[in-house]
């Protein structure tokens, strides 16, 4: 895959993800958080499995490798969707999408209290530097109310979503292929998720419509399900810089759709914050690049 192509799936996995945000907001119009974030997973999962049964793979039955699975799909699928979508009924697509980006950080947090990693100046200088971006975020609702509710669900999100990817590369998971991983995750998750989304919320404020359904089958399909498959290409035909670029990518395009289609706007401390989350996250990943490139080669 020549560079230019590369580039342009990077730039398509951030536009689809940053839109997700959007539709989870229209999506919330007709229905619950728990509920949506449950439906999704069964949609993803289905999509994803399907996928997987057509392309000759076969569900795993060592328990270890489904013990390892279900600590990522709870993590990862259960608590962390589940949280976010909580989270984005309380704010705006932008800043949902501003805090949710913080999962780099949160990620080189926990790789390094887990995996005694190390942390070189740059990536130092981007937790800093990223974390007082979240602090200046977050400053406007620490009064509380719905929007703090909103901003502490999205951060329990991203660390719930950070420490998935954490166990996963401390775990061995390969013996499982990427897509046939993630459709079991999904479904793990769903059956967590939608029991507990109808004891809690049950169905009555939710509108069978297809007011509902578009932007569900959005979050589900292409925002989720397509831009992992995506992901996977982008990670064995890309650069380190090009594929850890959608990390700063997405919250641009969640901020962006968010204004053209919502109408969504940003204060200067909201702005000022997502700059600085965005500016630590690259330096982080800057730096994770710079060592990848000059660790030897086995």
């Amino acid at each position: 895959m020549s560079s230019k192509k590369v580039l342009a799936v990077v730039v398509l996995v951030a536009v689809l993800i940053g839109g997700n945000f959007t539709a989870l907001k229209f999506a919330l119009d007709h229905s619950t958080p728990l509920l949506i974030a449950g439906m999704r997973t069964v949609i993803g999962g289905t999509f994803l499995l399907g996928f997987a049964f057509l392309r000759g793979e076969t569900f795993p039955t060592n328990k270890r490798d489904l013990l390892h699975i279900f600590i990522v799909s709870f993590s990862i699928t259960t608590v962390s969707s589940g949280f976010l979508v909580f989270g984005v009924s309380r704010v705006s697509a932008g800043v949902a999408s501003l805090i949710a980006s913080t999962m780099p950080l949160f990620t080189a947090v926990l790789a390094l209290a887990l995996m005694k990693t190390r942390v070189s100046r740059l990536a130092a200088s981007g937790l800093a530097v990223g974390f007082a971006g979240t602090l200046l975020l977050a400053a406007p609702s620490l009064g509380g109310g719905s929007a703090a509710i909103g901003i502490l669900s999205l951060l329990i999100a991203a660390v719930a979503w950070a420490f998935g990817n954490v166990y996963m590369k401390w775990q061995d998971m390969t013996n499982v292929s990427p897509i046939m991983l993630v459709g079991v995750q999904l479904y793990m998750s769903a059956l967590c998720l939608i029991p507990f989304a109808l004891l809690v919320e049950g169905t009555a404020d939710t509108e069978w419509t297809i007011g509902l359904f578009a932007p569900l089958l959005y979050a589900a399909i292409p925002a989720n399900a397509v831009t992992f498959a995506l992901l996977a290409t982008v990670v064995r035909q890309a650069t380190p810089t090009q594929a850890a670029s959608t990390a700063y990518m997405i919250p641009l395009f969640g901020v962006f759709f968010g204004w053209l289609i919502r109408n969504e706007r940003l204060g200067i401390a909201e702005v000022a914050g997502g700059v600085l989350i965005i500016g630590g996250v690259y330096l982080l990943v800057t730096a994770n690049t710079r060592q990848a490139t000059a660790a030897p080669k086995p």
